[in-house]
């Protein structure tokens, strides 16, 4: 026997193996991905939710292309009206607004 056949049928040249070991395998793996990937990626996703719903007028904000402005109006589009500088405004979309960097931005103007 080579050793492809030995991995794939076992060593006992190709016998039933117990498919409840394959199964809890699988189950285990589904399990490992889902507590490492799928959970902290909603749970992201509802922390990001959470941040924008909470924004209001006047807040400062930092989009995800790093433009720094301040919340002017909040539309009803999913929208919303940042000033940039003094009469400059721009209508961004609600989800280009960065929790991340814009909590950062928070903190460090809390500190000064």
């Amino acid at each position: 026997m080579n050793m492809l056949n030995i991995l794939l049928m076992g060593p006992s040249g190709g016998q039933g193996s117990n498919p409840t070991v394959s199964i809890l395998f699988f189950g285990g793996m589904i399990v490992v991905m889902w507590l490492f990937m799928i959970r902290p990626q909603t749970k992201k996703a509802k922390l990001q939710k959470q941040f924008i719903d909470n924004l209001k007028e006047g807040d400062k904000i930092v989009t995800i292309a790093g433009i720094h402005g301040k919340v002017k109006k909040m539309n009803d589009n999913n929208t919303v009206l940042m000033e940039v500088s003094p009469g400059t405004n721009f209508t961004i979309e609600r989800s280009s607004i960065s929790m991340e960097y814009t909590t950062a931005q928070q903190k460090a103007a809390e500190t000064k």
